[in-house]
């Protein structure tokens, strides 16, 4: 990473407890959803996280933002912990850290007009007087690309892209200084998803914003992010700049993802070896022992089934500058 730091996230945990009885007083199991987290976002920096659908990576996203609370850990801002704080401290730094919802038709409220779900958040932490706060409804809309006279209209009367738009604009309304974006372009088309993947690097561009991007897709994190998080079963299993990891990928679990992503040259397409996964991913309430992917690793197979991978966890290590794996044996993949 390079650049100022504006997030550490450090061995963050968030378990939800499985309860039962007549009225739920006993906890007889918990859901580890994240399981030790640690990654770092530098001001005007965008960090893809990646995985597939379960592993955590939408409940990392709602603990920065304090939807959720997180179990253990630390979340740093800008010299803040999001993690511990409370009450108006709380509040005020909500201000700066602002969401994107992956699904843009359940996230707007559909007796609201489009120009007051923009204005909301400047209405709930009292910015401006009301002309003001009329006048940013219109700048919001123009720098998402919308007609500024659509903003009395309902969310019904826009397309999926549209409303989209007006859910980034909605995130921008108080000058936030890093943006969550949790899987933000997953229901819209593809050419759609160019035009809301464009959108959010011309905006990180005029405005220094900083992105944790989300997303179950490779080519579209490749796209857009500065450095790649991959993630599996609640832990982060490598970390590199988004060029090294598509090119040079260390962990079998990130190689196993990169093969399934196609390739527009049907001659390379060809001649590669696509890496199919056994089983099913391990349930979060009963994980594996040692390496969380360990049960569904080609590697491990290949490699005779070395018993450190059933006992032993690994540790997110460096590898080279910026890169960083965690498995036993990343020079063997």
């Amino acid at each position: 990473m390079s650049g100022q730091r504006l997030l550490q996230v450090k061995d963050l945990e968030v378990r939800f407890p499985i309860r039962e009885g007549l009225i739920r007083e006993r906890t007889v199991a918990e859901v580890r959803a994240v399981d030790g987290v640690s990654f770092e976002v530098a001001k005007g920096e965008i960090l893809g996280l990646v995985g597939e659908s379960g592993c955590g990576k939408s409940t990392v996203a709602r603990a920065i933002t304090r939807v959720v609370k997180p179990t253990h850990g630390s979340i740093e801002f800008d010299g803040h912990d999001l993690a511990k704080a409370e009450g108006e401290e709380l509040h005020a730094l909500r201000r700066r850290v602002q969401m994107i919802f992956q699904d843009p038709y359940a996230s707007l409220n559909p007796r609201m007009t489009v120009g007051a779900i923009i204005q909301e958040p400047a209405d709930i932490y009292k910015v401006g007087t009301t002309a003001e706060r009329r006048a940013r409804v219109s700048e919001l809309l123009g720098l998402v690309g919308l007609d500024p006279r659509f903003a009395d209209r309902y969310p019904h009367e826009f397309s999926g892209g549209q409303r989209q738009r007006i859910g980034v604009a909605r995130a921008l309304a108080l000058n936030p200084d890093l943006v969550v974006a949790d899987e933000p372009v997953s229901a819209l088309d593809v050419s759609v998803q160019a035009q809301i993947l464009n959108l959010l690097a011309e905006l990180r561009q005029q405005l220094g914003l900083a992105y944790l991007f989300i997303a179950h897709d490779l080519s579209v994190v490749r796209h857009i992010s500065d450095r790649t998080a991959v993630m599996y079963l609640g832990k982060i299993v490598e970390v590199a700049p988004s060029i090294e990891l598509n090119a040079a990928p260390l962990h079998p679990y990130s190689i196993a993802l990169l093969s399934a992503v196609p390739i527009p040259d049907p001659a390379i397409e060809k001649k590669r070896k696509r890496i199919i996964l056994k089983g099913d991913v391990p349930s979060p309430t009963n994980p594996p022992s040692g390496c969380g992917f360990q049960t569904r690793c080609w590697l491990k197979e290949k490699l005779g089934n070395p018993e450190r991978c059933s006992t032993e966890s690994p540790v997110l290590r460096e590898t080279s500058s910026g890169h960083q794996v965690a498995c036993h044996f990343p020079e063997k993949a």
